[in-house]
């Protein structure tokens, strides 16, 4: 991709105000890219706002947070969209397994990510380079599970498996929709002991972003650009 091309390029990024997602506003920024990027609380987002990003309220697991933040962005038109946001965690036995827990699990790293693209489809649209990013993990491999992270991994697979069929039916539009595992990172989630800082995982994610092509769509890579078992 030309340099040009990335530094005109509008991304949103989803739970911006943090760990990867901020890395991901701190690094587009550095590139010259018009940031748009979310928190649930943007009154308490100051490294967020810091990056020079456009701040917007979004709760991924809210349909009307959804539809206000498609209402307030209009036809503005989105190159990449992001869907960083997610929650963590989960029972770590079958016995332990809470159903409204397991329900939130699907609200936010699933069901938000899909009516997002849904409700910022004419965006993309808009956009030249109509991405869709996943941010997923190597927990939601079905083939390298080990245990454990019920609700996690469920919602994660999930979302695998909507980049998949999404790239499938917007392929004809010349869409690109990937899942990427950012690795082990040192943020809330990843937890200290982790073995990439955010800002090494977003860099790699970055530069496979710009590297992909139609022909990668459906794909379920890790940050350096290996693909995974799904």
């Amino acid at each position: 991709m030309k340099v040009q091309d990335r530094e005109s390029s509008t991304w949103l990024v989803t739970g911006g105000n943090r760990g990867i997602g901020l890395a991901f506003a701190r690094e587009l920024a550095r590139r010259g890219a018009r940031v748009l990027a979310t928190a649930r609380d943007p009154e308490k987002a100051s490294e967020l706002e810091k990056t020079g990003a456009r701040v917007e309220r979004l709760d991924v697991s809210d349909a009307e947070s959804i539809a206000g933040l498609a209402g307030r962005l209009g036809r503005t038109p989105i190159d990449v969209l992001i869907h960083n946001a997610g929650r963590g965690g989960g029972a770590s036995a079958i016995a332990k397994v809470d159903p409204g827990e397991l329900a939130a699990f699907f609200a936010i790293n699933t069901i938000g990510p899909m009516l997002l693209t849904r409700a910022l489809l004419p965006n993309l649209e808009r956009g030249r380079r109509r991405t869709v990013v996943g941010i997923t993990s190597g927990l939601a491999s079905i083939a390298l599970s080990n245990g454990g992270w019920y609700g996690y991994r469920a919602s994660k697979a999930a979302l695998n498996m909507f980049h998949r069929t999404l790239a499938a039916e917007l392929a004809p539009k010349g869409f690109t929709c990937v899942v990427l595992s950012p690795g082990w990172v040192k943020t809330d989630m990843g937890g200290p002991g982790a073995t990439l800082s955010p800002e090494r995982s977003v860099r790699g994610m970055l530069e496979v972003i710009d590297r992909l092509t139609p022909k990668e769509s459906g794909g379920f890579f890790d940050y350096q650009g290996a693909e995974q078992p799904w």
